[in-house]
Formats: structure tokens, sequence, C-alpha cells
């Protein structure tokens, strides 16, 4: 009798509206780079100041396509009350997933850091993103990081950019910056690569080739930036970034999202789902509209660039 009146007390616990639910949160992460450790923080953050209690199943692909894919074949099994998914291809990876797991395709899957949902095959549309995923995209003000970097160079007339043309955000950024280049009268020089190891080398190849260097959100590049810096530093060649973590650790400027704010919104739009109950269909994909601009004063005197005044007056962010 004791246990039934127990049993009783737990369930209208639970079913008061000031039950606290801990939520169990599966995160695939295609990674590890401060832009995407940053998202994930701010994510983490956000549910924690709006009161939402979570547990995190953490995994790392380490830039990896068949990890991302064993990742999401393993979360399945995790029951997640809600996956988020950390860049492109490890949102691909658990989309995948929901086809072949019914566990996965009752989840919602909340994608962040990702450039292009629609062409990456993710949602139907940013409106009405259709199944149970949707998220907050990083697509890129191209323009106007582009007017950023002209104030540093106004007659610039070639533009290295070195990405992993598997990534799909890269290759749309890509296609962006080169539709501004029509327009301003300069050409994007490519370096591509498949893996890490191969940076060093793209940016080696664009010595001599280019007025500048700029970095898109590419994860494969960004893991290995410091082997671009190396090569930017030693050939005195300009190197500009689409991220304001790279800034920190070595680019001279970028124009561009704080990625931990990026989480953040993904976790205010987290526990609308998780707790207010929307649905990933109905609710539209997102995307962050402020900006900042980070300069690295040291980064720029190493190099060889000159920085214009009205950049650091307008700067949110000076690293000396």
């Amino acid at each position: 009798m004791k246990k039934f009146f127990w049993t009783a007390a737990i369930v209208l616990a639970m079913a008061c509206p000031g039950f606290a639910k801990t939520y169990n949160v599966s995160v695939s992460q295609f990674v590890e780079h401060p832009s995407l450790d940053a998202v994930l923080k701010g994510f983490k953050d956000s549910l924690k100041a709006q009161g939402v209690d979570a547990t995190y199943s953490i995994h790392n692909a380490q830039a990896n396509m068949a990890t991302a894919n064993q990742i999401a074949a393993q979360i399945a099994g995790e029951s997640p009350d809600l996956v988020l998914a950390i860049a492109t291809p490890a949102a691909q990876a658990c989309a995948l997933a929901t086809k072949r797991s019914p566990i996965l395709a009752g989840s919602p899957l909340l994608f962040t850091a990702i450039t292009d949902p629609v062409s990456a095959g993710l949602v139907d549309d940013l409106e009405k993103p259709g199944k149970n995923i949707t998220g907050v995209s990083d697509m890129l003000p191209v323009g106007q990081h582009m007017a950023m970097l002209r104030r540093f160079y106004p007659n610039l007339k070639k533009l290295g950019m070195i990405y992993n043309a598997g990534e799909p955000n890269s290759r749309t950024t890509v296609a962006m910056v080169k539709a501004e280049g029509v327009k301003a009268g300069f050409e994007v020089v490519e370096a591509t690569v498949a893996k890490t190891s191969d940076v060093y080398q793209a940016a080696k190849a664009l010595v001599g080739k280019v007025d500048a260097v700029y970095l898109p959100t590419d994860n494969t590049v960004i893991s290995s930036l410091e082997s671009v810096i190396k090569v930017c530093e030693q050939e005195k060649m300009p190197l500009f970034s689409a991220d304001v973590e790279s800034v920190k650790r070595g680019t001279v400027a970028a124009l561009a999202f704080d990625y931990y704010q990026h989480g953040y919104q993904t976790g205010l739009m987290a526990k609308r789902i998780l707790v207010d109950g929307s649905f990933p269909s109905v609710t539209p994909v997102e995307t962050q509209q402020e900006l900042v601009l980070h300069l690295n004063l040291g980064a720029a005197k190493k190099i060889g660039v000159a920085v214009p005044k009205e950049v650091k007056e307008t700067a949110d962010k000076i690293y000396e």
C-alpha cells in the first residue's frame, strides 16, 4: 500500500507544472576547435540561464565523417530528449540516422553553426523546415565581410580562399564571395583541402598569387589554423577570417558572429522545443544578426598589415 501511494505521489508530482524535469541532450560535434567549442558552451549556458536542467552526452567526430556516422548511430541508443548537431557534417549524419532509427526520428534534432541547411539537405524550407529538424544558421553576411576587408585593401585584386570542397557550407561561402568579387572587381583564388594535413601546403600554394587570404568557417581549415598563420607570417601574406575566435588565434581581423552568442541563441530555441512544446517541423530556422569586429594588432604587425585608423576606432575587441 505504501508503495502504491509513493508511486501515485511521483506521478502527480510529474504532472505538476512546477515539476523540474531533467532533459537528456545528445551532442554530436564534428570537430574540436574554439568556434564550435564556444557554440556548445553558449548552448549549455543558455539552457542553464533559462532554468532548464539538462544532462549531456557529448560526442566529437574529430573531423572524421565515418566517426560522425558512428556517433549518430550511438546517439540513437541514448534515447535523447533532444539531439544537438554542431556543424554541417554532424547534422547530416544525424539526419541520415533518423531515417533508420525510430528513436531518433522521434527526437527533435537541433542544428547549429550551419551555413546553408537547405542545400545541405537538412530542411525543406527555412520557414517550414519539415520533419523533426530545425536550428540556427550561421549564413555569413559576406558582403559586409568583404566591405571590411576592402577597408584594409581598397585595390584588392586577388583574394585567396582555403577550404574543404567536401563541406557544403564552405562551397556556399566561396560561391557568395565570388559573386561579391564580380561586383567589386576582385578574383577569388581557391586552394582546396581534403583533410587537416593538407592545410599547410594549401596555404603555401597561395604565396605570391594573392593580395590577401580569407578563411571561411571551414571546419577542416579552422582546425588547422595555426598552419595557415605560420605560412602567412613567414610570407607576409595578410590573413583574415570569417569568425572572431580565429582572430584571437592569429588572423588580422574579422567582422563576424560571436559563436558563443550563436550557441546561446540555439539554447533559446531548444527551450521552446523542450519545455514550451514547439514542434521543430514548424519552427523557422533562425540566423544570427549581430556582428562584432575583432582586431589583432599583434598579428597585423607580424604579417606586415597596416591597420586603418577607422578600423581601430570601430573595433569591438582589440588583441594587442
